[in-house]
């Protein structure tokens, strides 16, 4: 399983190789029933700690995209609903933008002007 790091991504880590991650799993260089590499193994691939690998599998695990099992490792559950993922950012995106003190309207501006 290929994954890279964008070194000027703003991004946490964990962040980064939990959305690495996801996306093999959604371009289906990974399939549902599939086992990924030991956490160190993909640590030493991608040059971060094997605790940051870590965490991006729990996460993924929390999303129920993943599954620990003793002596078996960690296995692909399922493909994330990509209209789900979405929608979670777009709530992300609407209270970073609450943050700066944007509305809903004026991000559906911006996203306008984007389009």
């Amino acid at each position: 399983m290929l994954l890279t790091l964008d070194l000027n991504d703003p991004r946490p880590l964990h962040e980064q190789v939990t959305t690495a991650i996801r996306r093999a799993i959604v371009e289906g260089r990974v399939h549902p029933g599939d086992r990924l590499p030991p956490a160190r193994d993909l640590a030493a691939a991608l040059g971060v700690n094997a605790n940051t690998v870590l965490r991006s599998l729990r996460d993924l695990r929390d999303e129920g995209l993943l599954e620990f099992r003793r002596g078996r490792g960690v296995s692909v559950l399922r493909r994330p609903d990509a209209r789900e993922d979405l929608k979670a950012r777009v709530r992300e995106l609407l209270d970073e933008a609450a943050r700066y003190g944007y509305r809903r309207d004026d991000v559906i501006q911006l996203i306008e002007e984007l389009a």
